[in-house]
C-alpha cells in the first residue's frame, strides 16, 4: 500500500509531500491545475521511461520519492530478498517499509533507488508490478483493438505467463522451420560448399604444424644453411680466447699474476684484481661453450634438403589461398567450424524432428491456452454483464468471444469482445456497436473486474469516468468505493483492509463517495505556474464539490446539495 509521497521539481510541483490511507480517495482540481500530475509522478517512481521534460523550469532536477507498506509473506517480499533490497525488517514482524526513488536531471539522465540502494529502472517496474496497478484515462479506447483483448482475457484467467510461454515456444518452431527450408532449399549449394571447404581443410591440414612450427621451421632452415659458418666462426672464436700460447686467456692468467704481485704491496688493488679474476672465468667457461658448439654443429645435407622442401610447400600454400604462413592455423580452425555448422545445417532428418518436437510443444501449449481462455471467457461475461447492470446498461450483455484460427505466437484462436448495450439486441463486436458514452461504462465496467482480480494493494485511476455523467456517476462512485473498502475516516490500521483505490476525477457524485479528498490547485509564483496539493477538510470538501456541482459562482444551495452527497 503507498503510505507517502515526496515531489520535487517535478513539472508544475516545487515541492510536495502527501501522506495517503487504506480506502477510496480522490483527486480533484480545475482543468489545467495537474490533476494528473501526481499519477505521473507515482508511474516515473514506478520505473516509467525518464525524460528531461519532467525536471521543473529552472530546476537542476527531480526527484519522486514513495513509500510503500510490504507485508512480510508477500511475493515482493520475497523479491526483495531476491535482489538484496530489504530495508531493515519490522521489529514487530509486521509490513515491511518500501522506499522507491527516482532521480531525473536536466540531460535525461535518471537515478533510481530501492530503500536507499542504486537500483535500475527495470528492478523498480518490477517492484511496482507487485504495488500499484494503473488504468489510465485513455484505457477505455484500447478496449477496441484486440491485442488489448486478448491481453485483458488473459489477465483475468491468470494466464498471462502461459501466452508468453507459448509465443515464445512458437517463435522456436518457426525459427527451426525456416531453417530447414532454408537447409532443404540450399542443399545443392551446400554440398558445393562442403565440397570446397573439405578441400581447402586437406591441403591446410596435410602441413601439419602451428604457427610456433612455422617459426621453428625457419629457425631450423637458417641453421642448415649456414652450418659451416657456424661451426667455423665457433671454432675461431674459441681458439681466440684459448689459444695455447697467443690465447687471450693466457695474456689475462700473465696480467693477473703481475696485479697479484702489486695487490700484496697495495691491498686497494685486491677490488679489480678480484674483477679481473671473475672476467678470466667467464671468458673461460665461453671458450669451453664454443668449443662444444662448434663441435655439434651437424653438416647435414639431406636435412637442409628437408627443410627447405617443408618451407617451400608451406609458402606455396600460403599463396594459394593468400595467406601469411603464420595464418595458416588460425584459418584451418575456421575452415574446420564452417564445416561443422554446414554439417548440422545439412541435417536434414535432425531439423525436421526438432521442428516436429517444437510444434508438439507448441500445440500442447497452445491447447492449455485456449482452454483456459474458454473458461475465463464465460466468467468475464458474467461479471462485466453484471457490472453493466449497475451502471444503468438493463438488459445489457457482454461475452469475450473466442474465434477459431490458425497457429500464431498468440495462440489458436483470436479474442473478441462483444457486447449488447441494452436488452433486446443482439450482441456485437465491441468496436462496431458501443457508442462513446457506453463504451466508457463497458471500459469501467471491465476496469472494476479485472482490478477485483488484481494481486496490487493499490489501484489508480486517471479520469476513467469520463464521459459518465449524471446518475451513473453516481453508481461509478459507489462502485469505486466499493473497490477499495467503504471507511467513514481512514481507518489507523493498514492491515484491516489493505485495498486503495486513488482516483483523478471531474465528477463530484465520485468525489463524495471518497473517504480522503485531495484537491490540487494552481497558482503564479514569480511568473510560473506552480501547482499544490492539499488534503481536503469536511468544510473544505464542501466547498470543492459546491464547486465542481455549480461552476464559478458557489451558492448556498450548491453548498446544500454538496452536503447532500457528502452525507449520502
Amino acid at each position: 500500500m503507498l503510505l507517502s509521497l515526496s515531489i520535487s521539481d517535478f513539472v508544475l510541483v516545487e515541492q510536495l509531500s502527501l501522506d495517503f490511507a487504506p480506502g477510496f480517495s480522490v483527486l480533484t482540481g480545475e482543468t489545467g491545475a495537474g490533476k494528473s500530475i501526481l499519477l505521473d509522478a507515482i508511474s516515473l517512481v514506478l520505473g516509467e521511461r525518464a525524460d528531461a521534460g519532467v525536471v521543473r523550469e529552472g530546476a537542476a532536477r527531480a526527484e519522486i520519492s514513495a513509500e510503500f507498506a510490504v507485508p512480510a509473506d508477500s511475493g515482493l517480499s520475497a523479491w526483495l530478498d531476491e535482489n538484496d533490497l530489504r530495508a531493515s525488517p519490522d521489529p514487530a514482524g509486521e509490513d515491511d517499509a518500501l522506499l522507491m526513488r527516482r532521480v531525473v536531471e536536466t540531460s535525461g539522465r535518471s537515478r533510481a533507488f530501492i530503500n536507499g540502494r542504486p537500483a535500475t529502472a527495470q528492478q523498480l517496474k518490477e517492484a511496482g508490478e507487485f504495488l500499484v496497478d494503473i488504468h489510465g484515462q485513455h484505457a477505455h479506447y484500447s478496449l477496441l483493438k484486440t491485442v488489448e483483448q486478448r491481453r485483458l482475457l488473459d489477465a483475468f484467467g491468470a494466464s498471462t505467463d502461459l501466452a508468453a510461454d507459448t509465443a515464445r515456444v512458437f517463435r522456436n518452431w518457426r525459427d527451426l522451420a525456416a531453417r530447414r527450408e532454408a537447409a532443404q532449399k540450399n542443399a545443392g549449394e551446400q554440398d558445393a560448399e562442403r565440397e570446397r571447404l573439405a578441400w581447402v581443410e586437406q591441403e591446410l591440414a596435410g602441413l601439419d604444424f602451428s604457427s610456433q612450427g612455422w617459426r621453428d621451421l625457419q629457425e631450423e632452415h637458417r641453421r642448415l644453411a649456414h652450418a659451416a659458418e657456424l661451426a667455423t666462426g665457433a671454432q675461431t672464436a674459441s681458439e681466440t680466447l684459448d689459444a695455447e700460447e697467443s690465447g687471450l686467456l693466457n695474456r689475462l692468467r700473465a696480467l693477473r699474476g703481475n696485479l697479484a704481485d702489486l695487490a700484496a704491496i697495495d691491498p686497494s688493488l685486491n677490488e679489480p684484481l678480484g674483477l679481473l679474476e671473475s672476467a678470466t672465468e667467464t671468458l673461460h667457461e665461453a671458450a669451453r661453450e664454443l668449443s662444444r658448439y662448434a663441435d655439434k654443429v651437424d653438416l647435414d645435407p639431406e636435412a637442409l634438403n628437408l627443410a627447405e622442401a617443408r618451407l617451400t610447400a608451406v609458402q606455396a600454400v600460403a599463396r594459394k589461398f593468400r595467406l601469411r604462413p603464420e595464418e595458416i592455423p588460425d584459418h584451418l580452425a575456421t575452415i574446420r567450424a564452417q564445416l561443422a555448422e554446414l554439417g548440422a545445417a545439412a541435417d536434414l532428418a535432425g531439423l525436421a524432428q526438432a521442428e516436429a518436437e517444437a510444434e508438439a510443444t507448441y500445440r500442447k501449449l497452445a491447447q492449455s491456452l485456449s482452454k483456459q481462455r474458454g473458461a475465463a471467457a464465460g466468467k468475464l461475461g458474467k461479471a462485466v454483464s453484471a457490472a453493466m447492470q449497475q451502471l444503468s446498461m438493463q438488459g445489457g450483455s457482454f461475452e469475450a468471444g473466442l474465434i477459431a484460427g490458425g497457429a500464431a505466437a498468440h495462440g489458436l484462436e483470436e479474442v473478441e469482445f462483444r457486447v449488447s448495450p441494452h436488452a433486446g439486441q443482439g450482441v456485437k463486436p465491441l468496436a462496431k456497436t458501443a457508442s462513446g458514452g457506453e463504451l466508457s461504462r463497458i471500459g469501467l465496467a471491465l476496469q472494476t473486474v479485472l482490478s477485483g482480480t488484481s494481486g496490487a494493494p493499490t489501484l489508480l485511476f486517471d479520469e476513467v469516468d469520463s464521459g459518465i455523467g449524471g446518475g451513473i456517476a453516481e453508481i461509478v462512485g459507489r462502485m469505486l468505493a466499493e473497490l477499495g473498502g467503504v471507511y467513514a475516516n481512514p481507518h489507523p490500521n493498514p492491515h484491516v483492509n489493505p485495498r486503495q483505490v486513488l482516483c483523478v476525477t471531474h465528477l463530484p457524485q465520485v468525489a463524495a463517495r471518497a473517504a480522503r479528498h485531495y484537491r490540487v490547485s494552481k497558482e503564479t509564483r514569480a511568473g510560473k505556474a506552480v501547482s499544490s496539493v492539499m488534503v481536503l477538510s469536511h468544510a473544505e470538501r464542501v466547498e470543492e464539490i459546491a464547486r465542481m456541482l455549480g461552476g464559478v459562482k458557489l451558492t448556498d444551495a450548491t453548498r446544500a446539495h454538496a452536503e447532500e452527497m457528502l452525507a449520502a
